[in-house]
């Protein structure tokens, strides 16, 4: 079965989500963020995404008290992005209880440095966030765009052991329109040693049980959850499957 793991996106400490990453589009959620990661680890969710905004904009973990305590008060492996662009910062987020951490812009900007931590922290520990704005990379908080499409990055790491990436199609996040799945089928065919995992536009349950049935490994999901799109009782019965 495929998994789900739950969004929180963090800025000033609080639950949000944006819209197409547009940082003036911004709903909060909850004021605490362990009020959320608690409610879904009593749901049976194992795993959980954290993004953290401030940092994807400051270009370095800026809520890292917020992991730590998600991490030191509940069960939940802890996946954590935004602005982790050098050693110092990918340690700390270690350090902070993160058991995966998601590299994005530094893969593009820097890729020998992301190839380097590949190899020293094992790609069981590292994720190559592909965040797709027309067709092309974004990067820094997705406020710039790159001239590289996502096949050839993560080609480019392959060689180094990559085995994990977070896929986001930024047109559809937030927009509960439904995801990409031309563009989600395709990666993961041309990619089967990678896992693939879908982010961005989830809809509905059905969604999830589509992408369950094209092979797809994982997916997250935030806004559906939190407006309601996505029950925490279908929640429940598709995470104890």
């Amino acid at each position: 079965m495929i998994t789900v793991i739950p969004a929180i996106d963090i800025i000033g400490g609080e639950c949000v989500r944006l819209t197409q990453g547009d940082y003036d589009r911004k709903t909060t959620y909850y004021k605490d963020t362990l009020d959320a990661a608690k409610m879904y680890e009593d749901l049976g969710v194992r795993r959980l995404h954290l993004v953290d905004l401030d940092g994807a904009k400051k270009s370095y973990p800026a809520n890292l008290a917020t992991l730590e305590k998600i991490a030191g008060r509940t069960r939940l492996s802890v996946q954590y992005g935004g602005g982790i662009k050098s050693a110092e910062a990918l340690k700390d987020v270690f350090e902070s209880g993160a058991s995966r951490a998601i590299c994005g812009s530094i893969a593009v900007s820097k890729p020998e440095l992301f190839s380097r931590w590949l190899e020293s922290f094992g790609p069981e520990k590292l994720i190559l966030g592909a965040d797709v704005k027309n067709g092309k990379i974004a990067v820094n908080g997705w406020l710039e765009s790159a001239d590289e499409g996502v096949d050839g990055l993560i080609e480019k790491f392959l060689t180094y052991g990559l085995s994990q990436v977070i896929c986001t199609d930024i047109s559809r996040d937030g927009m509960l329109s439904g995801p990409n799945f031309e563009l989600y089928a395709g990666l993961q065919c041309k990619f089967p040693t990678v896992d693939i995992t879908v982010s961005g536009g989830i809809s509905s349950i059905d969604d999830i049980y589509k992408l369950d049935k094209m092979g797809m490994r994982s997916v997250i999901t935030g806004k559906a959850i939190y407006e309601n799109k996505i029950s925490l009782v279908e929640l429940k019965q598709l995470i104890n499957n």
